[in-house]
């Protein structure tokens, strides 16, 4: 049976309707398609397969850490996990903003006629959230684990061990890396990437520090946007976090002020350096008077051979201001910009909500970059911000899309219960309570909205954002895992880097993410992914050297240890690669299917597993996050 014939039976016709021809290549269909992962949407698939197959049609995907290592295979504990089914945490268990968020959508679901969806099994639910918080899904043993708990709070219980000391360094790993992509983009060819002043080991290191110690995200932001010093690990004045803003400082910081706005304080104001913005109440002025604290602020390069920059420096210097005004008087450093009309406006340093700070440019009277952060950590701003780009996070869109474009033109799908939220957050804002990303993650996936099937009904099919409506909730919403977290999902489900050191497996991930890479020569220095179900995504997925050696048998990876596991019967190793790969058993249908496989394996066990493996791996359920 070749692997095209082992997709349809393994996984059944669900999956024989993604594989197509396209110019005579065999092509996966990995496009996010919530109609066909849905009952009433999908009447076709469903009358061809299995009840169960059709339950399990959008069984999520996640990612893996790199810290990840092999489980040990326990035959009787893989064949035999515990069937549960879902339960709500006690209200008693749950924190107060909680219930806000759940008394705050079941409102919302009245106002708009929705009913929502049933909530989601427990495995699917494990899957997600491990994706979700730590970047990749549970190994066998944990996701046994979580379905042997038979508490009414087991879903709480692991958020807390997810959020806890247990996965701390890959908790900092998933969302360092996370920030290291908003904060200077996605890593590129290293030949380029060496040219540029931002040094990516010295930014995720910051991160990662910062995730690990769980630093208020207040202090994080105030050190971000003030901070000076070396962007490289081993130089004299080493501060990993000038390197959001080291490679922004060109074009008289153009970009740090786009950046900073857009990131920090959810307001795209890039379009208005050049005019007023045709929708929202932006000015041009606005945008001058925000660059207006970065003027300080100087980039100083080290360069070697070839164009590589060997460090950079982000320092701050006095500002004489772009007039005719006195040698050595910089009691009003202005800069001036142009209207369309041509005519020249003179602007100074004044925050988004008006707040007007010193004019001199001298840095012994005033450090604009400083004073900016204490303005932006004070903001109203950026706790919305915040709040809104962590419940995209986990719900797939944030309350208004796209999350960092708020304002009146762009109104929240639920404004009440942002605010809420932002004012919970900041509630301590003078202690160390406040700011707390992990409670707020804590609040977030505790609640209904988290909690509940990608599976719509009659009742609630209308809430969907893909057709341009508000994202009302009322289902979790089936998104592509990223490039990221499907490299993640493969190391952790196949064990392909067991025995590699820390220094290899980062070097293979950074070349195996940009591939998917595209930099355009754009003035906001653009990103795009070819990882969105393209012919070469789904070429590295059927015949890439990670598939290859994932589906090779190679000593130590899990099908190795499947194949050779000496009190595994031929069944009990089917289970297995499921619930390494889709965090489910296979259902009675899928085991009917693959009869003549799993008799196979009674004269020969790598070869039929082989494309069991290699059939669940390229199977959309794994690759999306339901």
């Amino acid at each position: 049976m070749n692997r095209r014939e082992s997709a349809k039976h393994c996984l059944g016709p669900r999956v024989a309707l993604a594989i197509a021809s396209v110019g005579g290549l065999v092509y996966f269909s990995f496009c996010v398609n919530a109609n066909a992962a849905t009952p009433d949407r999908a009447s076709s698939v469903a009358a061809e397969t299995s009840s169960a197959v059709t339950s399990s049609a959008a069984t999520s995907s996640a990612a893996t850490s790199s810290a990840a290592t092999s489980p040990s295979i326990d035959a009787d504990k893989s064949a035999t996990a515990a069937k549960t089914t879902p339960v709500k945490p006690s209200a008693g268990s749950l924190p107060e903003q909680v219930e806000m968020i759940n008394e705050a959508m079941r409102k919302s679901w009245i106002d708009h006629h929705l009913t929502p969806s049933g909530i989601a099994s427990d495995g699917e639910w494990c899957r997600r959230i491990y994706l979700d918080v730590i970047g990749r899904i549970p190994t066998v043993d944990e996701l046994n684990r979580f379905l042997g708990d038979r508490g009414s709070s087991r879903r709480v219980n692991l958020v807390d061990r997810l959020l806890g000391r247990e996965y701390v360094e890959e908790y900092a790993r998933n969302w360092s890396g996370i920030w290291t992509n908003l904060l200077i983009g996605r890593p590129g060819r290293k030949q380029d990437d060496e040219k540029l002043p931002t040094n990516r080991e010295g930014m995720e290191q910051y991160l990662r520090r910062s995730f690990e110690l769980n630093k208020p995200y207040h202090k994080m932001v105030y050190e971000l946007v003030s901070a000076t010093g070396a962007n490289k690990p081993g130089e004299d004045n080493y501060n990993g976090a000038v390197n959001f803003l080291i490679g922004k400082m060109d074009e008289n910081g153009v970009q740090a002020t786009a950046k900073t706005s857009q990131i920090f304080l959810g307001l795209s104001v890039q379009c208005t350096q050049c005019h007023n913005h045709p929708f929202n109440e932006w000015k041009q002025n606005s945008f001058w008077e925000l660059n207006a604290f970065f003027r300080q602020t100087k980039l100083s390069k080290t360069m070697g051979a070839k164009r590589v920059v060997e460090h950079a420096v982000l320092s701050n210097h006095d500002f004489h201001g772009e007039g005719a005004s006195k040698a050595g008087d910089m009691s009003s450093a202005e800069l001036y910009y142009e209207l369309r009309n041509g005519i020249m406006k003179v602007a100074y340093p004044v925050f988004v909500d008006g707040t007007e700070i010193s004019r001199s440019g001298a840095l012994k009277d005033v450090d604009r970059r400083t004073e900016l952060a204490k303005l932006i950590i004070k903001s109203d701003y950026m706790s919305k911000a915040i709040v809104n780009r962590m419940w995209a996070h986990f719900l797939g869109y944030g309350f208004t899309k796209p999350v960092d474009d708020m304002g009146p033109h762009n109104p929240p799908s639920n404004p009440e219960l942002l605010d809420q939220l932002a004012a919970e957050f900041s509630k301590h804002r003078y202690s160390d309570d406040g700011y707390d990303l992990k409670q707020l993650i804590r609040w977030i996936v505790l609640g209904e909205p988290y909690a509940l099937s990608s599976h719509f009904t009659r009742n609630n099919r209308s809430d969907d954002p893909t057709l341009g409506e508000k994202p009302q909730f009322s289902h979790f919403y089936i998104r592509q895992m990223t490039a990221e977290q499907l490299y993640e999902s493969m190391i952790a489900a196949t064990g392909v880097e067991n025995g590699k050191g820390d220094d290899e497996k980062k070097k293979l991930k950074n070349e195996w993410l940009s591939q998917f890479v595209i930099t355009f020569g754009t003035d906001d220095g653009g990103q795009a992914s070819t990882f969105n179900g393209s012919i070469p995504q789904a070429l590295m997925m059927f015949n890439g050297d990670m598939i290859r050696r994932a589906t090779g048998g190679d000593k130590g990876t899990i099908l190795d240890q499947v194949v050779n596991h000496p009190r595994m019967s031929p069944e009990d190793k089917v289970v297995y690669l499921y619930q390494a790969g889709l965090s489910r058993k296979p259902s009675g249908a899928e085991m009917a299917a693959l009869k003549s496989e799993v008799s196979a394996m009674q004269r020969n066990s790598l070869a039929p597993l082989q494309d069991v493996w290699w059939a669940i791996l390229n199977s959309n359920e794994f690759i999306l996050n339901h």
